[in-house]
């Protein structure tokens, strides 16, 4: 994938366009190799737009254990569920982790996807749901 690439040379060349275009994919608080950051209660950026075969990272840059878990009904309907701990529903995901923790992200661990679907994703990190932490990927053709 070359968008990392393309994102850093864009910011890099200073144009002001580029910059503010791209504000959203662009970076979390510099130039990082990650496209989605996890804080106290908040995904950042909390929405990111990438191209069918394109693949999102998510990376823990909070001291708080975190999930990316794909929501329930959330996703196109042809597409592939996701989810930190390799879950296959969210039922599943959700009771992985009230019993164990499972697909608990720590500071700096990392979760991968590759979107082949265009479409909406909704995802969410199971523990702070109920505070809000809710994320949204745009996968555009």
């Amino acid at each position: 994938m070359y968008r990392r690439r393309f994102l850093r040379r864009a910011g890099a060349a200073g144009s002001a366009a580029a910059t503010v275009g791209l504000a959203g994919c662009a970076s979390v608080g510099g130039e990082p190799d990650y496209d989605v950051g996890m804080v106290a209660t908040a995904y950042r950026p909390r929405e990111v737009t990438v191209s069918v075969g394109d693949t999102v990272v998510w990376e823990n840059t909070s001291a708080r254990a975190h999930t990316v878990t794909a929501t329930e009904g959330g996703i196109p309907d042809a597409a592939e569920f996701f989810a930190s701990g390799g879950f296959d529903d969210y039922a599943s995901a959700e009771s992985a982790w009230w019993s164990d923790f499972g697909g608990r992200l720590e500071n700096g661990d990392r979760f991968d996807h590759t979107f082949t679907v265009p479409g909406t994703y909704e995802y969410v990190c199971i523990p702070h749901r109920k505070a809000g932490m809710f994320g949204t990927v745009v996968v555009e053709e």
